[in-house]
């Protein structure tokens, strides 16, 4: 069951106080909790965003925590009781807990290449490669407005600077092997590099990641899922064999459902594969793999509500899953602005998708959710979501 909070007076639910965390950030004055908790659980130093930290609120909800400093409310420190402990406007909300202590940040692959610049630890059992290769649209000029590895990537281009050095399939395959084998920290690995212009040179290289995951770590040894992001290939029996590679789904992302905001917000993705290739990707791997196989990720704050809730419809009806991830406003504007909706759109949102999820049996990835998604959290309290919307429009 979902806990209540209050902020000053307002009651709010664990979930609308994940998107408040995610969309206003939080403020961490001092080291003071690093130096108390950094030697036994996870926690950076200041920190640092290529650590993906994250918090857990008393009922397990999984929250990012994005270090804003003095300009948002939320606060992290530790209370009386020397315990972690989330603050607003500097009165207690309530105690938090923290994700086990790592080394996972300290290795680096037998070619030298750090952990922490390729792949991140989300939520309590997930490991994530957010960004492989570069997206050559963004190189191109036409990076998502909401994309801040994107935008890194269109930034060096401008300036004639070269990317960084990527991982090989074997960094990726070290990585995946010291996750789920040495330290045992995931069960559930994602996947996913910049858009590219040639979908089936990607679906190549995604296939060759895997065989090397495969040959290194042991695809069986994987307890989760395998979730893959690429690119839609022209003709969609191409992402046939990243399935045969071991992907367990695949994700082919729209992004924004409504056709004239997703040319001003993903610009790179409308000009050079367009909506038709993603829904003709997405409605192949769903007729030929059944269910709950394809997915597409929507960045919810962007667009009004109504138009993802359609877009969450009409791929839910088909057997595709919306994945729901929260737009992070900190500095990169999305159609002009840093300022995400009230917590109203967000619930909302919330309860038209745990309709969908159980009108039409969609199970979004994951188990204990995401740092940044509220697609998972929703699936976990769809019952209790639907229940309360229903009590709330009686009057009860």
């Amino acid at each position: 069951m979902l806990k209540t909070y209050k902020l000053n007076g307002r009651e709010v639910d664990s979930l609308d106080l994940k998107i408040l965390l995610i969309t206003q950030g939080i403020n961490i004055p001092s080291d003071e909790l690093y130096e108390r908790f950094g030697n036994t659980h996870r926690i950076s130093t200041s920190t640092d965003p290529m650590a993906c930290d994250c918090l857990l609120l008393p009922d397990q909800t999984i929250c990012h925590i994005t270090n804003v400093g003095p300009q948002s409310p939320f606060s992290l420190g530790i209370d009386t009781s020397n315990r972690p402990c989330l603050f607003y406007d500097g009165n207690v909300v309530t105690e938090i807990d923290l994700p086990q202590k790592t080394r996972f940040y300290e290795q680096s692959t037998s070619s030298g290449m750090p952990f922490k610049w390729m792949a991140v630890l989300q939520s309590t059992d997930v490991l994530s490669f957010p960004y492989l290769w570069p997206c050559e649209y963004a190189r191109a000029g036409f990076a998502c407005q909401y994309c801040h590895t994107g935008g890194f990537t269109e930034q060096l281009a401008r300036e004639g600077q070269p990317d960084p050095p990527f991982p090989t399939p074997q960094d990726v395959a070290e990585i995946v092997n010291y996750a789920i084998n040495t330290e045992k920290l995931a069960s559930h690995i994602q996947i996913t590099g910049g858009s590219t212009m040639n979908p089936q040179a990607e679906c190549d290289l995604i296939t060759e990641i895997l065989h090397t995951i495969d040959a290194v770590a042991g695809l069986d040894n994987i307890r989760g899922e395998m979730l893959i992001y690429t690119t839609p290939p022209t003709d969609p029996t191409v992402v046939d064999e990243v399935f045969e590679a071991g992907a367990d789904r695949i994700a082919c992302s729209l992004e924004v459902w409504d056709e004239e905001l997703v040319i001003q917000v993903c610009p790179g993705k409308s000009r050079f594969t367009g909506r038709e290739r993603h829904l003709n990707t997405l409605l192949h791997i769903a007729d030929k793999y059944g269910p709950n196989k394809a997915c597409s990720s929507f960045v919810i704050g962007v667009e009004p509500v109504e138009s993802f809730l359609a877009g969450a419809e009409y791929l839910a009806s088909r057997g595709i899953v919306p994945i729901a991830s929260v737009w992070i406003p900190h500095g990169r504007p999305v159609l002009g602005t840093t300022e995400a909706p009230g917590i109203d759109y967000y619930r909302k949102l919330r309860d038209g998708l745990a309709e969908i999820y159980i009108k039409h049996n969609i199970e979004p990835p994951g188990t204990a959710g995401f740092n940044v998604c509220l697609c998972r959290d929703t699936w976990n309290h769809r019952d209790e979501i639907v229940r309360r919307k229903a009590c709330h429009l009686e009057g009860c």
